[in-house]
């Protein structure tokens, strides 16, 4: 009985620092993503795509999340009514 919950209390820790470090990759993947996203298809008018990068880097994942949920959304909308409109 002893043994059983002294193995529980070791494998514990182990398994929630194995999701924190799942969770910490996919996190660091999403951001890498938004930002390599962001310097291959953002637009160079005006100063975009220089002040989205900078966004993205200074904020980190906030900045990664507002960037996907406002300019890349809008772009991609852009992006399937052009294609459609030239079919």
């Amino acid at each position: 009985m002893e043994s059983s919950a002294q193995d529980i209390s070791l494998i514990l820790p182990v398994f929630l620092f194995v999701c924190m470090g799942l969770v910490g990759f996919s996190l660091l993947g999403f951001w890498i993503w938004m930002l390599v996203d962001c310097i291959k298809h953002e637009s160079d008018e005006g100063n975009n795509k220089l002040i989205w990068v900078l966004v993205i880097l200074f904020t980190q994942l906030l900045g990664a999340i507002i960037y996907f949920f406002v300019q890349r959304r809008e772009r991609l909308r852009k992006q399937n009514s052009s294609a459609s409109i030239s079919l």
